[in-house]
């Protein structure tokens, strides 16, 4: 019976294992191998060169920049996507002071319409919305310097992704911008599955709405948090840094590589630069980190599961 069960097991597995195996392992596996050669990307002949292009890059000053900022995307974009996100859904749905006759635990007027606006920029594709910021930075005629010189800031006017030494903090902005919607609705549903009478206790008790949220809504919404952050880190370090990067910035990743990501810099060695064994060592580097940075969320944020 049990020798049966295993068999059934392993036939219902195999099919979705093997396609996983061959379009998601087998990838890897290549990309690992061309990264110990000295292939162009074009051509079908290559020879094996060791640890050559690993020694490249550990001297390549602009991996080093480009690894930098990826770590930047990695930490300071979840954190304040998150943060923000997990702030509006609270107020959102129980950060509301009681109406006559209402329950005692709400949101605050209108927060139905707060949950469309935020979850709005989800509808727009990641390119969409570069393309729109890219001339809302305009230092001449966006709409960011047209608002500053409306209310008399004309000194106040930086070239924004023409500036070095803030272009980066711009792209983060815009992808904060774009994602934190969907977290809004993710914890919303989350909290609206918390019983009513565990806030309602809370509040009878004294306890603030700061408090509640931190000794309540936060510990039972964690394990949602902790997989939002690995999910928000993981798009951050790569295909949304590298559609908003690629296309606001000047170069693109400039100013002077102050906005290059490592993801892009895959892309340029691969296809702008015929280097496809370099961009593959750079990827390989890159899913390391992605894998350092998921482990490293999941061992710190490890928690005694709460139940409800």
């Amino acid at each position: 019976m049990q020798h049966g069960k295993y068999r059934f097991i392993a036939g219902f597995l195999a099919v979705p294992l093997g396609l996983y195996a061959l379009f998601v392992i087998w990838p890897f596996v290549q990309s690992i191998y061309y990264s110990f050669t000295d292939w162009t990307g074009l051509s079908p002949e290559f020879s094996m060169v060791g640890f050559d292009n690993y020694s490249r890059m550990l001297d390549d000053d602009i991996f080093w920049k480009s690894l930098w900022h990826s770590v930047l995307f990695a930490l300071l974009v979840p954190l304040v996507t998150l943060g923000l996100a997990l702030f509006f859904s609270f107020m959102i749905n129980v950060g509301g002071r009681k109406r006559k006759g209402g329950p005692v635990i709400t949101g605050v007027r209108g927060s139905g319409l707060y949950k469309i606006v935020y979850f709005f920029p989800q509808v727009l594709s990641i390119a969409i919305v570069a393309l729109l910021f890219q001339f809302a930075y305009n230092p001449d005629s966006g709409a960011i310097n047209s608002l500053l010189r409306g209310v008399g800031l004309d000194s106040l006017q930086p070239l924004w992704l023409g500036d070095p030494d803030i272009a980066l903090w711009c792209v983060m902005a815009v992808l904060v911008w774009s994602t934190v919607g969907f977290f809004v609705v993710l914890f919303s549903a989350g909290m609206a599955s918390i019983p009513a009478e565990l806030y309602e206790a809370a509040l009878l008790d004294g306890a603030s709405r700061f408090t509640t949220f931190f000794k309540v809504t936060l510990p039972l919404l964690w394990d949602t948090v902790q997989s939002g952050w690995v999910y928000m880190g993981i798009l951050a370090l790569g295909a949304e840094s590298f559609a908003v990067v690629q296309i606001m910035t000047t170069g693109p990743g400039g100013p002077d590589y102050s906005t290059t990501v490592m993801v892009l810099y895959v892309y340029q060695k691969a296809f702008r630069d015929g280097q496809a064994a370099y961009a593959t060592t750079i990827g390989v580097a890159l899913l390391v980190v992605t894998l350092a940075f998921a482990a490293l969320v999941m061992k710190l944020g490890r928690r005694e599961r709460l139940e409800y």
